[in-house]
């Protein structure tokens, strides 16, 4: 088995990778039939020199691998027919923006493996970067409100070399009257909570975090029980995981009551939105900075004013409820939006070496082992130049 670490090609550039050179060294000293090679790249975490010290050969042409690994999404020209990757794809909600790279995937009858659809046999995921999306999105939302109110300036992540530098800056910030809420309970919202706890934000339940009148800064983590009920009852079963129509929104109390929403949950198309434009008029509407980690991109999200993705370089802007169009942010009149799509991408080094971690532990074993069933499962098309049978519902999605 010969696998190639291949370089970012989405723009902008992501400086993360799948296996660190630590990782790929410990793989082929484990098992000496694999070979990996890694494609040069001037962009990535960790440098050409990294992987070479290490004796991880660099090599261009990677159309002798018989398995490629990447990040992001893979620039349609970029793509090796016949082979089998492993990528971030953002299709299988089908996402507009990516229909013409399932189609040529489709095309060059490739293997595709999307990391967020590998699951084990209880239907959890297996690898991801989701902590590490929880973690800065936190501390990129905490930065906006510190500037909004004029109280402090947190160094960004983004110039931190990890995240052991970041944490030495949650000392002594002003955080007087901060009520924010976290949807979600997963692992973006655990790690947001994390960012959280060490900036000595006190954590409450959802009732308490209701009643509370003080000054202290808190925090409240909603479930998806908390989030969405159907009928008059405000009934919850765990048919809403299958079929989420059908149900409403329960957020209302805790915008009148939050100043800072941090967005953790998977929101699935069917299901409600977690409030309208309309609600973002009201007077009582109480939400200065929304970070949306989950950052699916308006009409169709569980945030309506998140318009777009914004950047690492720039990665705030304004919302205005009455026009319901972007603003400059840090207005009176403004909600703030931290809406980054790939913020893991921020501390690049540890969450690329938790990747790999996950990679080693649940993945590499399937392949060595040449099982069929998560690999299986995770592949969106198959060497056939078809969809496989989990995703035939995105034949619409990619007819011309």
């Amino acid at each position: 088995m010969k696998i190639g670490v291949i370089r970012e090609t989405k723009t902008p550039a992501d400086t993360r990778v799948c296996l660190p050179p630590q990782q790929c060294a410990a793989i082929l000293a484990q098992h000496p039939a694999i070979q990996i090679v890694v494609q040069q790249s001037e962009n990535r975490c960790f440098t050409d020199a990294e992987y070479t010290e290490l004796g991880i050969p660099l090599q261009e042409d990677m159309s002798d691998c018989d398995i490629l690994l990447g990040v992001k999404e893979v620039n349609k020209d970029a793509l090796i027919e016949d082979k089998q990757y492993f990528f971030f794809s953002h299709t299988i909600k089908k996402q507009s923006y990516n229909k013409s790279l399932l189609q040529k995937v489709l095309q060059k009858k490739i293997q595709l493996v999307d990391y967020e659809t590998l699951t084990n046999n209880n239907g959890l995921r297996v690898i991801a970067f989701g902590p590490w999306a929880g973690v800065v999105g936190a501390h990129n939302g905490i930065l906006t409100w510190g500037k909004r109110k004029g109280r402090f300036e947190l160094k960004p992540m983004k110039q931190c070399f990890d995240f052991e530098e970041a944490k030495s800056n949650y000392t002594n910030l002003d955080l007087k009257g901060l009520k924010l809420v976290i949807t979600g309970t997963g692992r973006v919202s655990n790690g947001s909570a994390e960012v959280l706890d060490l900036m000595n934000i006190k954590k409450l339940s959802s009732e308490a975090f209701l009643a509370y009148r003080g000054e202290d800064p808190v925090y409240c983590m909603l479930t998806t029980k908390m989030l969405f009920a159907k009928g008059e009852n405000n009934d919850f079963d765990e048919g809403f995981f299958k079929n989420p129509k059908g149900y409403h929104s329960m957020m209302a109390p805790y915008l009148s009551k939050a100043n800072l929403l941090i967005n953790g949950i998977y929101w699935d198309n069917k299901a409600p939105v977690l409030f309208t434009k309309e609600t973002m008029k009201n007077k009582d509407f109480s939400i200065e900075v929304i970070a949306d980690i989950t950052c699916d991109i308006a009409p169709v999200s569980s945030i309506p004013s998140t318009l777009r993705a914004s950047t690492i370089e720039d990665p705030i802007f304004g919302y205005d409820p009455a026009s319901e169009q972007e603003s400059s942010p840090f207005q009176a009149h403004t909600v703030d939006m931290m809406t980054v799509d790939n913020l893991p991408n921020e501390l690049p080094r540890d969450a690329s070496t938790d990747f790999g971690n996950q990679f080693v532990e649940h993945v590499l074993p399937e392949l060595l082992e040449n099982k069929i069933d998560m690999i299986h499962r995770a592949s969106i098309t198959t060497k056939d130049g078809v969809l496989n049978e989990p995703y035939l519902y995105l034949s619409d999605y990619i007819a011309d």
